[in-house]
């Protein structure tokens, strides 16, 4: 066994443990052991297992980019600082007090990059496994050779999860891994353009990170259909089950944690607004990141008829 392999062993082993339980739950309820809709099936409820997993992780993942945010104009001080000074005495200066800044705020560059990191040794295991049963016909741990098998020679709609759009034995294949390409694609291209159009405050769309995040909008999605051309039709449906639960999962967040002076923001304490206003209570609204929450009084709108006042009741009123 290679060093990569001896790494990826055990999350293997889990991975090929939940994709059989849910076979099993499956074939418990009366489908097809066989089918190709029951393996799946199998898959995608693995791939929200998996998703699930890492959510607390992916709330680390927000809050850290919440501090980044807050200490960007201290960072950019720093960085204005030290601007055009190339020798190594003033970069480690700079490294110095950047480091110290990001100790005394909490803050950490890398969290953003965690989900991601974390994500990828599940996702070339989930390869592995439905790779080596696809293809070789051998299981791992609770995935046996005679499930292996069954699941190789598995098909949906006449097409076998073990081939490619590029060596496919039918046009079934390419159909339906043209159609998931498309769809993967789409919703990769959907996630980016939320996050860029919506989620991003003026400071960081006038910074380097949104030119960044501009090209990434283009560039993934031109990924997706070139990768997707040769991944077997199993592990595109881990694939595409993902994408869309990422999808799902930043509409959610963009909607009721949007980035403080963002776009989204702004619509999230609109629609609190109105709903105070409806309801007849203040609302807290978010001034930006690091600043403090201001109390915005509803208007109260009355239909009581006032009364009419006479002249000698009104001179009293404007003595006392």
């Amino acid at each position: 066994m290679d060093f990569i392999g001896t790494i990826l062993w055990p999350l293997k082993w889990v991975v090929s443990a939940i994709l059989v339980a849910f076979h099993w739950i499956f074939e418990s309820i009366g489908m097809d052991p066989s089918a190709g809709i029951t393996w799946v099936l199998s898959i995608i409820f693995l791939t929200f297992v998996v998703r699930a997993a890492l959510i607390p992780i992916f709330v680390r993942q927000i809050k850290s980019q919440r501090r980044m945010l807050e200490v960007a104009p201290q960072l950019k001080k720093i960085q204005d600082k030290y601007k055009g000074k190339k020798d190594q005495f003033s970069r480690e200066a700079m490294s110095r007090e950047t480091m110290a800044l990001y100790k005394e705020t909490g803050t950490n560059p890398l969290s953003s990059c965690l989900p991601l990191l974390i994500q990828m040794p599940i996702f070339f295991s989930l390869y592995s496994v439905l790779h080596e049963a696809q293809i070789n016909k051998t299981g791992i741990g609770l995935l046996t050779n005679t499930l292996a098998q069954d699941f190789g020679n598995a098909a949906l709609f006449g097409a076998p999860l073990h081939e490619t759009f590029t060596n496919a034995s039918g046009w079934e294949v390419r159909v339906i891994a043209g159609f998931m390409i498309v769809v993967m694609t789409a919703s990769q291209f959907v996630t980016q353009l939320q996050l860029v159009a919506k989620n991003m405050s003026p400071e960081t769309k006038a910074s380097p990170m949104y030119r960044q995040q501009k090209m990434m909008l283009y560039i993934l999605p031109l990924v997706f259909v070139i990768s997707g051309l040769s991944f077997p039709l199993g592990v595109m449906f881990y694939w595409l089950a993902s994408n869309i639960w990422t999808m799902a999962q930043q509409y959610f967040v963009i909607r009721s944690m949007p980035t403080p002076g963002s776009e989204a923001a702004l619509a999230r304490e609109a629609r609190l607004a109105k709903k105070a206003q409806r309801r007849g209570t203040p609302v807290l609204a978010e001034a930006g990141a690091g600043s403090a929450a201001v109390e915005v009084e509803p208007v109260r709108v009355t239909t009581q008829r006032q009364q009419p006042v006479g002249k000698n009741r009104s001179k009293k009123n404007g003595k006392k």
